[in-house]
């Protein structure tokens, strides 16, 4: 596997065991939206994920996530048009896709 695209993949997994964390003591989307810490350094970290993933295509258009085009449009939104982010899709997004996310990316990274 390519170094770059190795790194960017580590990228990713740090990023999202950071969010884990900052989520670790939030339960509900109302305990979410009212910690301006916690949705700053969640958004952070998903614009980070995009990123990875959106350099990772660029070096090898053949590697392949589950809703990457998604992901990567997140990107574009939270750095470009943030006023259209809301916390419930971002919840949404943390609850339901980072994993699949994470065992993907595991899945590419013990392929090296």
């Amino acid at each position: 596997m390519n170094p770059d695209v190795l790194k960017y993949a580590q990228d990713i997994l740090d990023s999202i065991g950071k969010i884990n964390f900052h989520l670790s003591t939030v339960s509900t989307i109302t305990q979410y939206s009212s910690n301006i810490t916690i949705v700053d350094a969640v958004e952070r970290r998903l614009a980070i994920i995009g990123e990875a993933l959106w350099q990772i295509n660029k070096i090898d258009p053949s590697i392949k996530v589950t809703d990457q085009n998604k992901i990567i449009g997140l990107r574009h939104i939270l750095v470009h048009d943030y006023d259209l982010i809301d916390d419930p899709t971002i919840w949404r997004i943390c609850q339901n896709n980072l994993p699949v996310l994470k065992n993907e990316i595991l899945g590419l990274i013990e392929k090296k």
